[in-house]
């Protein structure tokens, strides 16, 4: 089957997690937006295409299945692109670490726009100064050393061998890395194990080659990781 991967066509945001999945995969998939503009994704948007609109994107159109939500999406492809265990404890497990990403890339994302998604981040800069402090000091260390402990008990991996999971904590210490890169570098003993597995993940041949590629956007200042010098630690 080929897939057809909608999200916005100049930012990784929350549509890269589940390209890192198609990716490594070698799965068939078109990145509609980008080779037709984000236009193409207005009439699902607008219900008109669907019948059913989903709330934004990213969504991914598998034949006759329309499928909304980050976590939802790759909840659905893991078990075709063998990107999780069969046993069904296990892949309940794997969405519910799933959703905590989710969790984590929405608190990325208040940092920057701590009062109203709707304002430019210079309208809210004293407010995200306060809460990408609390979130480098409070939050981050509580969701790394959480998903720290899920490597040691899986051997390196989240769930015991490679999958989708594994693919997403490596955007998330690449994305952490850009955005905070003094608060990341002054505690990156803590996290010995996510670091490894970043690095492991970069490593995957597919995965390498992609990252090469030009279809990799680059980490920039309109996506969810964003590298303000003032929200991240003093130097």
């Amino acid at each position: 089957m080929r897939y057809q991967l909608y999200y916005w066509s100049g930012i990784q945001g929350r549509g890269e997690f589940v390209r890192l999945a198609l990716e490594d995969a070698g799965a068939d998939y078109r990145d509609v937006a980008r080779e037709e503009g984000d236009q193409a994704m207005m009439p699902f948007l607008e219900g008109s295409a669907s019948g059913v609109a989903p709330f934004a994107p990213p969504f991914l159109k598998a034949g006759p299945l329309l499928l909304a939500q980050t976590a939802g999406i790759l909840q659905y492809l893991a078990p075709r692109l063998s990107l999780v265990p069969a046993a069904e404890r296990t892949r309940l497990h794997a969405h519910q670490l799933q959703l905590t990403i989710s969790d984590l890339v929405a608190e990325v994302h208040d940092t920057h726009h701590p009062l109203d998604a709707n304002l430019y981040y210079e309208d809210q800069k004293e407010a995200a100064v306060l809460r990408a402090r609390a979130f480098r000091e409070q939050r981050t260390p509580k969701f790394l050393d959480y998903f720290e402990q899920r490597l040691d008990a899986g051997g390196g991996h989240a769930l015991g061998r490679h999958s989708y999971v594994d693919l997403s904590l490596f955007q998330v210490m690449r994305g952490l890395s850009y955005a905070f890169p003094n608060a990341m570098r002054r505690r990156r003993r803590r996290w010995p194990r996510l670091l490894e597995l970043a690095k492991r993940v970069e490593a995957r041949p597919r995965l390498a080659a992609y990252l090469a590629s030009p279809r990799r956007i680059a980490f920039n200042e309109d996506g969810i990781f964003r590298h303000y010098p003032e929200l991240d630690d003093p130097r």
